[in-house]
């Protein structure tokens, strides 16, 4: 656990993504089997403790600090994995620091009941700085700026294979990792998983700008609209189905009505929505279905899950993905019309002879389930990651509105002493704010420096974690989408809000107010 703690204790204040891949490079190399590989899954979101939980730990807590100590002290730092290591009474003799794979094997291994005593125990076997590592492994609360690439990339430089290679035999693997880590270093075979359902890292775009069009040749590209639902991987083999998120996440057992209709063999790549008759029905309706670990018949019948595909991976084993896109198009529609299931359809291309042609499709409410085209170059190969010039995406402009702070939150990891997470809301009909949506991002260090500050200062009311601040600070917030909500008191919803300026010149009551947002809600 010790060198584990180190780790994150150095990525936190490592800034730089090349260090950063050094520190992980040498942990890597230099930490055994399976101690690394468990990392590994950690640090990327692919470990799961299911039998330890926060509440679980703040009640260890509470049997050996005074609760009101704990209260304050929770309030004051804003994390709780780091209060308690702070908190944790020391030991007169603490026993051996256990391994990193002692205590996860030990979790998976107990029973619920047992967990507790687990976990205790080791916290006192530990100082200050390990027991926070135990307690961010246990609750899943890892935040250290390490993506999966980022990880990949690091296993892939303990040898020489190239991290393409790695992403193509990640995820069919599972922690400890100790095939792939034997692979990595050239100590062994590339794993086999040719008899598995495996996800494939998608091609991801880029953000187009309107002085980029001038160098590109519309006669390249094709268009197709960027569907508002949530990207989702389809592999099929015969009867045998799996649907994986963008990040390889199995979400398949949430959708049970899609997946009881597929079978073939393909690995397929689109938009998973949700609405009658394949007609997508918005983003705020594909919530509902989202994040459940079940889902009853009649959830499903009012928002039955449907997938509008965009391109073939793989048919039966024959690998696609080398394919010019036209050529990879022409293969999707064929295996779509020869199949005819009945909760697939193809993503239809968009007719253009000049970009021109093209803005008026962007603004259009012609695909209320669309937020903006997508540019996707005919002669492109289906390749992992965000290949530069080949895949274009052309969102809407974001809506934007004035509103006016009103809750603030300490965040998490690095964040933890400012407050970064801010409530605000607009005025209603009888001149009370509503709070509207909630944004911890969009802002620069300097600015989270001078928001914490003014929070702070303007502090009229706290409870627990959350200061509630007087009407005086407008923030203009982007988002883009608006939907109706029985959660908020003002009745919407914001999709993807982040603060856009902070505007230190506008007073409060010249805000937007409830009706004006209100206008932007679709039929």
């Amino acid at each position: 656990m010790k060198a584990f703690a180190e780790l994150l204790d150095g990525l936190v204040y490592t800034p730089g993504r090349e260090a950063k891949l050094r520190r992980l490079t040498a942990y890597f190399r230099d930490t055994p089997d399976p101690d690394r590989g468990y990392a590994l899954a950690a640090l990327t979101g692919n470990l799961s403790l299911k039998t330890a939980k926060p509440a679980m730990i703040r009640q260890l807590v509470a049997e050996r600090v005074d609760p009101i100590l704990f209260g304050w002290s929770y309030d004051y730092v804003g994390d709780l994995a780091e209060t308690c290591a702070l908190i944790w009474p020391t030991v007169a003799e603490p026993a051996q620091t256990p391994r990193l794979a002692r205590v996860i094997e030990d979790l998976q291994a107990a029973h619920r009941a047992e967990v507790p005593g687990l976990i205790a125990r080791w916290l006192d076997s530990l100082d200050a700085g390990p027991r926070y590592a135990l307690l961010k492994l246990v609750t899943g609360g890892l935040r250290v700026g390490v993506s999966a690439g980022l990880a990949k990339t690091a296993l892939a430089r303990l040898g020489a294979v190239p991290p393409e290679e790695i992403e193509e035999v990640w995820h069919a693997l599972a922690p400890p990792y100790e095939a792939l880590f034997a692979y990595a270093e050239g100590r062994g075979p590339r794993p086999d998983t040719t008899e598995k359902l495996t996800f494939r890292a998608p091609m991801l775009a880029h953000p187009i700008d309107e002085d980029e069009f001038a160098a590109l040749d519309p006669a390249d590209f094709r268009a197709e609209w960027k569907w508002d639902g949530i990207r989702v991987q389809l592999v099929l083999r015969g009867h045998e189905v799996r649907m994986f998120s963008r990040t390889g996440e199995d979400v398949g057992p949430a959708f049970p009505d899609l997946l009881e209709t597929l079978h073939g063999e393909a690995t397929l790549d689109g938009e998973l929505l949700v609405g009658e008759a394949l007609s997508p029905s918005g983003f705020a309706d594909l919530q509902q279905r989202l994040n459940r670990k079940t889902v009853d018949r009649a959830l499903m019948q009012r928002y039955p899950a449907f997938m509008r595909v965009y391109d073939i991976l793989f048919e039966g084993s024959e690998d696609l993905r080398p394919l010019p896109f036209d050529a990879r198009r022409e293969r999707l529609a064929a295996w779509i019309g020869r199949t005819a299931l009945p909760r697939l359809d193809l993503s239809p291309l968009i007719a253009f002879s000049s970009w021109d042609d093209l803005v008026d499709h962007r603004l259009s409410s012609g695909a209320s389930a669309a937020e903006g085209l997508m540019l996707k170059r005919r002669d492109s190969p289906y390749v992992a990651g965000r290949p530069k010039g080949l895949w274009y995406k052309w969102k809407r402009d974001p809506h934007l509105v004035d509103a006016v702070l009103m809750y603030a939150q300490r965040g998490h990891g690095k964040r933890s002493s400012f407050y970064s997470d801010f409530t605000f809301g607009v005025w209603a009909d009888d001149d009370a704010l509503v709070p509207v949506g909630k944004a911890y991002f969009g802002f620069t260090d300097a600015e989270l420096v001078e928001l914490d500050k003014w929070v702070r200062n303007n502090t009229v009311n706290r409870f627990g974690p959350v200061r509630e601040v007087r009407a005086g600070l407008v923030l203009e917030i982007a988002f883009e989408g608006l939907a109706r909500s029985n959660r908020h008191k003002s009745g919407v919803a914001m999709r993807f809000p982040r603060i856009s300026r902070i505007r230190w010149d506008k007073p409060p009551a010249e805000a937007d107010r409830l009706e004006a947002l209100s206008r932007l809600l679709p039929p």
